[in-house]
Formats: structure tokens, C-alpha cells, sequence
């Protein structure tokens, strides 16, 4: 269950025209601190992100499921239940007793998967899947939505991190 901080950070990253998947980032960020701090475990660090990527679909983020091919097909069923559940076009079931088996069998999976190094890791593997038009064509519209602040701080923190890296 997200917290209603969360729900809030997704609504204002929705409100300022960032995309579903930016708005669903504040479940995935989320989900990774209950991990680290010890609530369940995850498998891997993508089993990490499609649980929050889940909530957020529940919570009513926009995030369509994949598309065929993209995803396995119980991933995309799954994705799309809870998309539906989120949209309010299906009524969901509370099941108690699936809901507690499958917080157990969580509970024993390791934490060591959303480390800072595992989510490095994951993160350019991701990008590395993805064409250079596709990254540039983000990066581009992360520059917009972030507003004259936000890419201030953006440049700064990169002078800094290439400072970092000549030395």
C-alpha cells in the first residue's frame, strides 16, 4: 500500500506535465526503501520496480501495461488488471490469505537487489536496450517539463560530477 506522501508526489509530478512513467518513479523509488529497510526483499531489482511500477498502475497512474512482445504474457494480464483497478473499470477482490502468502515468500527474498551498485547496474542495461534517438528524445523532454530551477540545479550537478570524474 503507498504511503499518501507518495500518492501526493505523484499527483504534483502529474500536475507539472511529467509523464506516467516519471509520476509511477515515486512508487518504484518507494517500494526500493521498503526493501532497504528491511520490509520484504525482491528477487532481482526488475522485480523490485514492476511491484511499484504495480502500485502506481493501482494508485491510478496512467501507465499503460506493455505491449505485446515487450513484456511475458502473465506480466502484461497482471499489469493490465491492476491498470484496470486503478482506472476504476474493475472492482478488485481483497484477498487476505493470498495477500499475507505472498508478503512471506517476500519476506525471505534477499535486499542486497536494490543496492546503489544492482539499480547501477539495471539502470544501464535499460538505457543500453534503448536507441540513442529514444535517450535523447527523454532527456529532451526532462529538460522541459523541469522548469528553470530544476535545470539549474540539473547543470550544477553535473559540473560537479564531471569535476569529480577528471580527478
Amino acid at each position: 500500500m503507498p504511503t499518501k506522501q507518495t500518492i501526493r508526489k505523484a499527483m504534483r509530478d502529474k500536475r507539472a506535465g511529467k509523464s506516467p512513467s516519471t509520476q509511477a518513479g515515486e512508487f518504484v523509488r518507494e517500494e526500493i526503501e521498503k526493501v532497504r529497510r528491511g520490509e520484504h526483499g525482491a528477487r532481482s531489482t526488475r522485480q523490485a520496480v514492476a511491484i511499484g511500477l504495480s502500485e502506481a498502475r493501482r494508485a491510478g497512474v496512467n501507465l499503460r501495461p506493455p505491449r505485446k512482445g515487450k513484456a511475458k504474457r502473465s506480466t502484461r494480464r497482471s499489469a493490465k488488471y491492476a491498470y484496470e483497478a486503478g482506472q476504476g473499470r474493475r472492482k478488485t477482490t481483497r484477498r487476505p490469505r493470498v495477500s499475507r502468502a505472498v508478503k512471506k515468500v517476500l519476506k525471505r527474498e534477499p535486499h542486497g537487489t536494490v543496492s546503489r551498485r544492482a539499480l547501477s547496474r539495471q539502470t544501464k542495461g535499460a538505457a543500453a536496450r534503448r536507441s540513442a534517438a529514444s535517450r535523447s528524445a527523454a532527456a529532451r523532454k526532462a529538460a522541459r517539463t523541469k522548469g528553470v530551477k530544476g535545470r539549474s540545479a540539473a547543470a550544477k550537478k553535473a559540473a560537479r560530477t564531471r569535476a569529480r570524474r577528471k580527478t
